[in-house]
């Protein structure tokens, strides 16, 4: 909090500084950056610092500034005047400054930076005079004009260039750099009356009112709409506001003994240890990023100026030892002489991410535990997924037709099919199929699985389409609501192209994006490697990939589980260091070949003893699904969820379907269609499912669990190790638990007498029911393991219907005025609301039975935040998605390593 003692201006300059790297909080990154740079004797222009606490009070107070920052400024400018002998908008030596933006969390290219503030008409000439520069001079005041009139008063940034290049072009000249004293000054005086005509006021000509006008533009950057939306975008949130760093000027454009560059410490792109940057000789910093002229790499600099280039490759060195992680520098050089302006921890993908950190643990530079921590475990499912060609698509100029919600990651190309069926029968064909639905149904599970990709016109980033194609580590553009298909037709339309059945289409699920095109499609080499068709020599990512898995294997607590329903997700989530099964869900074992027929029959039955055969020609297919599932696990456990869904979602809901579902089953159509409308719930997801159902037909729950338990008895004859668990879900009141699983106790004993062989077992519950989180104490005497199933409890406790919230969810969490959660809470759990209940069932089962077995299996379950807190409230497990098994253990890892620091 603010007061009128309250220091706001940290000095920095001649190797002594008022501040540390361990400031940035109230420094930002680059002010604290600059003092450390300092004091560890780099050449840094001298300058001093504007706390965010003076950014948060302007931000706060309707812009004003906090009692006594005004004259601190003052007092610190004067300093700055002082040691360099020089003096704001002097007519003889004219200090110049840049006043730069900086928050504690780099936001690179987002605020607004002003150079050689304090040039005036007056000035200029003292600068001619100081340099013996005259281009020099009027080239820096135009571009002072420039960037003070665009960041500072909002005159078009575009109206500055047409200016500049009408100058050109009346000149015939096609640089920059070609514009002589001359023709700055009229592009100056071109630039003069711009300013007029749309401010209304002459340029200012007193450096101070310069100063503090662009001390404010930069406060109010904090807060433009780029900026928020950044802020948004990554997550970065509690920041009390932007710094402003003051700073002497170094000039780049002094000519051709003069340049500016950025450079990184190690490539940002791959990691690789090796410098690499871009500069530009007679130029200043925007240049270099601009676009205007082609940037030189930072190798070719050592034949412009040898000395210089070694200086940086030795700062390089000491930057990194001293920060101990890639740096992104800024530095100008002035007639010759090296002068270093910012460092900062470099923005890198995730694979630059991974590669830096192993290496850097290596090098002996970080421990294993900082190598951990640091890298972003949102950005880690990048390693793993497919990605389309970017050069194909840079060299063949192609453009995205429509963009929807990136809801999966990884890239896919192929012909185009509107029905799961029809992409299953293509997909048998050979051909790579994406399937591009309005939204999907669980119907639709067997096209989904077919597919190299899934587009959906509705839907958000939680929806089935997008749950399950992360679950089955498919790419997934969902919500593409551009997108008109019409399927009788078999053609979809968008933005003026059509598409028909059969058509190639290409998705990034990493942004969204749709092209209209075919695409070539690279795997991930993690990928490759662990299905075989890579060597692991072959990889350098997979490399680092597994050295770095080792690190985090080291420092977890929490088991990380798979939700899988099928041997090779399983096989693939073991691959990824799954240890077990948190989640199989029997569903969606029924809906390929002839088992989507007979779980018709069933529901068609009109009888215990129809309903008991149709049942019989589902049971050795279950039991075949389970002994492969087991085998995959090799002794790992497997937790089963009994039928989950209400009926109807089994039975066709198209005329056409139920005609050939009559003809099959020799009934009439209007026996298929008075047992749909009969089974028809206004609220499915509170209707006839999970327990109910169980309940009411005993004979389905009895069939899955001999199913399961004489797979279970068949893998253990083979020589491995089984530990099913088996789920019985949606019960709210502990009698219904009972009463099911005594009705699976009596199979299983059977079972045992019949085969002459136990296994061990375990039969527990999901809580996804409000009433059954409070109750927890009442069902944990009976339960042996507790899986919290997030996502309809998170439905049934919010009110919210996660396929249907897309229409005002957006605004609860992004909206500033009405930012109600700060998460999406299908995508990151509800801790207020939702885990409040999570760890009263977990106290509450833990009183009544403290050997029960804990964890969570919803999407939340490959959520780093979720995983955090389920490390906090002591839950045994988690369970996610076979692709985001590496997130989850990342996650439980960080998690270990943050509860340490907070201790």
């Amino acid at each position: 909090m603010a007061t009128k003692n309250t220091k706001y201006v940290y000095f920095f300059g001649s190797g002594k500084a008022e501040g540390t790297a361990q400031m940035k909080d109230l420094l930002g990154g680059k002010g604290a950056n600059l003092a450390e740079m300092t004091s560890i004797g780099l050449p840094v222009p001298p300058g001093f610092t504007i706390s965010t606490e003076a950014c948060a009070f302007y931000s706060t107070h309707k812009e004003n500034y906090p009692e006594g920052l005004r004259e601190e400024v003052l007092e610190h400018l004067a300093r700055l005047e002082n040691l360099m002998g020089a003096k704001l908008g002097d007519t003889n030596n004219p200090l110049l400054v840049s006043v730069r933006s900086g928050a504690a969390q780099s936001m690179p290219g987002m605020m607004d930076t002003i150079l050689n503030l304090g040039l005036t008409p007056d000035s200029v000439q003292g600068l001619i005079k100081k340099t013996n520069n005259e281009r020099f001079a009027w080239d820096s005041y135009r571009r002072f004009m420039q960037m003070f009139g665009d960041v500072v008063m909002g005159v078009p940034h575009h109206e500055f260039e047409r200016a500049l290049q009408d100058v050109k072009d009346t000149r015939g000249i096609e640089l920059d750099t070609d514009l002589d004293s001359k023709d700055l000054q009229e592009v100056i005086a071109r630039y003069q009356r711009l300013y007029k005509r749309f401010t209304g006021e002459d340029f200012p000509t007193d450096p101070i009112d310069q100063l503090f006008k662009a001390i404010n533009a930069v406060f109010k950057s904090w807060n433009n709409e780029r900026a928020i939306k950044y802020r948004q975008m990554n997550d970065i949130r509690g920041l009390l506001g932007t710094a402003v760093n003051i700073q002497s000027m170094v000039f780049g454009n002094m000519g051709e003994t003069s340049g500016t560059g950025v450079a990184f410490t190690r490539d940002p792109s791959t990691g690789e240890n090796q410098f690499y940057g871009e500069y530009l000789m007679n130029a200043q910093g925007e240049d270099v990023v601009a676009g205007i002229r082609t940037p030189l790499s930072i190798e070719t600099l050592k034949e412009v100026n040898r000395k210089v280039y070694d200086q940086l490759v030795d700062i390089r060195g000491i930057l990194e030892k001293h920060y101990k992680d890639m740096q992104d520098i800024e530095f100008t050089i002035q007639e010759g002489n090296l002068y270093m302006l910012q460092t900062r921890n470099g923005k890198r993908t995730i694979f630059s991410w991974l590669r830096s950190q192993v290496e850097m643990v290596e090098e002996g530079l970080i421990d294993k535990e900082t190598a951990v921590s640091r890298v972003p475990s949102g950005e880690f499912g990048k390693l793993f997924a497919p990605i389309l060609d970017a050069k194909y698509i840079r060299d063949n100029s192609l453009e995205a037709i429509t963009r929807g919600l990136n809801a999966s990651p990884g890239g896919a190309c192929g012909q185009i099919y509107f029905t799961a069926e029809k992409a299953e029968e293509m997909a048998a064909e050979g051909k790579s199929v994406i399937l591009v639905r309005t939204e999907t149904s669980p119907e639709d599970i067997g096209g989904m699985g077919v597919a190299k990709g899934v587009i959906t016109c509705r839907g958000g980033m939680t929806s089935h389409a997008a749950v399950v194609a992360r679950g089955m580590g498919c790419p997934c553009v969902s919500g593409a609501g551009e997108i008109k298909i019409n399927e009788p037709k078999r053609f979809l339309e968008v933005n003026g192209t059509t598409l028909s059945e059969g058509d190639f289409i290409s998705l990034d699920g990493f942004t969204g994006e749709i092209y209209g095109a075919k695409i070539p499609v690279k795997d991930s080499e993690i990928v490759q490697v662990l299905n075989g068709s890579m060597k692991e020599s072959e990889s350098i990512l997979y490399r680092d990939y597994k050295a770095f898995m080792g690190f985090v294997q080291d420092l977890k607590v929490l088991g990380v589980y798979t939700n899988a329903d099928t041997p090779h997700d399983t096989q693939m989530a073991v691959a990824f260091g799954a240890e077990g099964i948190g989640l199989c869900r029997t569903e969606h074992m029924f809906f390929g070949g002839d088992r989507i027929m007979s779980i018709r029959k069933m529901i068609l039955a009109n009888n215990t003893v129809e309903r008991e055969k149709a049942l019989a020609e589902l049971l050795p297919m279950q039991r075949s699904d389970f002994e492969e599932i087991f085998l995959a696990l090799d002794g790992r456990p497997a937790t089963i969820r009994l039928l989950d869904p209400p009926l109807h979602e089994f039975l066709p809901n198209d005329h056409t379907s139920r005609h050939e579902l009559a003809l099959q089953m020799g009934i009439t159509v209007e026996e298929v269609a008075q047992k749909s409308s009969a089974l028809h719930e206004f609220n499915p997801m509170l209707g006839f499912r999970g327990c109910r159902l169980a309940i009411i037909y005993p004979e389905i729950l009895r069939m899955q669990v001999r199913a399961i338990i004489e797979a279970a008895i068949n893998v253990k004859r083979k020589g491995v190790e089984v530990l099913p668990e088996i789920m019985i879900p949606l019960v709210g009141n502990y009698k219904e638990f009972v009463f099911t699983k005594n009705h699976a106790l009596e199979v299983i004993e059977e079972i045992f007498s019949e085969q002459s062989l136990k296994v061990p077992y375990k039969i527990g519950t999901m809580i996804e029911v409000p009433r059954a989180a409070i109750t927890a104490d009442e069902i944990a005497k009976e339960a042996e393991f507790f899986s919290f199933g997030t996502n309809d409890l998170t439905q049934l406790t919010c009110g919210f219907s996660r396929d249907d919230a897309a229409s005002f969810l957006g605004a609860y969490v992004n909206d500033p005025d009405k930012q109600f959660y700060e998460y999406d809470p299908f995508a990151t759990l509800d801790v207020d609301g939702v885990g409040k209940l999570v760890e009263m069932a977990v106290k509450l089962g833990r009183s009544a039975n403290p050997d029960i077995t804990l964890g969570i299996c919803g999407e939340h379950g490959g959520d780093p935040k979720t995983i955090a807190f389920c490390n906090k409230i002591g839950l045994d497990y988690v369970s996610c998605s076979p692709f985001r098994v590496p997130i989850a253990r990342l996650a439980a890892a960080q998690a270990v390593i943050e509860a340490k620091k907070n201790a």
